[in-house]
């Protein structure tokens, strides 16, 4: 467990966050809302994959 990736469970616990993000904003009735949401999750799973190809390419 002492390996820990930290930007991996940064992106994830942010991943997560977004998802939320949109739940919340279909609470509330915000399509903006729950668009942003959904466009910052896209964001940071593209992000979170690029960032897994660099490290596998790199070892």
């Amino acid at each position: 467990m002492s390996n820990i990736k930290w930007p991996f469970l940064f992106l994830a616990i942010a991943a997560v966050a977004c998802m939320g993000g949109v739940g919340i904003a279909i609470s509330y009735r915000s399509i903006i809302g729950a668009v942003f949401s959904l466009i910052a999750f896209i964001v940071v799973m593209g992000f979170g994959f690029t960032l897994k190809r660099k490290y596998k390419n790199e070892s």
